[in-house]
């Protein structure tokens, strides 16, 4: 069955909240009006499991009858970083000009447990693990990480060894890489 192209709207928002032990959460619309429904399905399809709060999307959604959900996201905006309180004393040197400078390492997430706050990423061709604390995930615009989702890092020498600076989902390296 076609749908009904009539029914297919571009909105532009903020994720309200995130669930995805839940399997979903809601966005809300810049023009106002009721919450929109995202889908866990919808975020995968974009090659991420989870999404933090805060996060700028661009969506495309339908009206059902029990409420407006996103059926496509076009684009994300990771929440704005604040440099002026740097999540980690590794990171207190970098800028956000020094970030974009680093290149951006291809990877798998080894394991990550939201409950500790931190896991592990195996960054391919290297043979150390690069550790993954929970704020720099939030302030890359996740909230959540799956064993084996594939990521892209910029990646700094901590004090206790390799670890991200930055964390993006592979399709959101892509867009930012073209």
């Amino acid at each position: 069955m076609a749908e009904d192209l009539s029914s297919l709207h571009h909105v532009q928002g903020r994720v309200k909240w995130f669930d995805p032990m839940k399997g979903f959460g809601f966005v809300v619309s810049d023009a106002g009006g009721d919450d929109i429904l995202l889908h866990v399905n919808v975020l995968r399809n974009f090659g991420q499991s989870s999404i933090a709060e805060g996060t700028q999307v661009e969506i495309v959604t339908h009206q059902t009858e029990r409420g407006v959900q996103a059926l496509e996201i076009v684009r994300l905006v990771p929440p704005e970083r604040d440099v002026s309180a740097p999540v980690l004393n590794d990171f207190a040197h970098l800028t956000d000009d020094d970030l974009d400078e680093m290149d951006m390492e291809p990877a798998r997430v080894k394991w990550f447990d939201k409950g500790k706050g931190f896991g592990f990423a195996n960054v391919f061709g290297r043979p150390e693990d690069v550790f993954l604390h929970i704020e720099v995930l939030r302030q890359s615009g996740l909230a959540d990480l799956q064993p084996g989702e594939a990521l892209a890092l910029r990646v700094i020498e901590g004090k206790r060894g390799r670890m991200a600076a930055e964390i993006l989902s592979w399709e959101m390296a892509l867009e930012d890489d073209a």
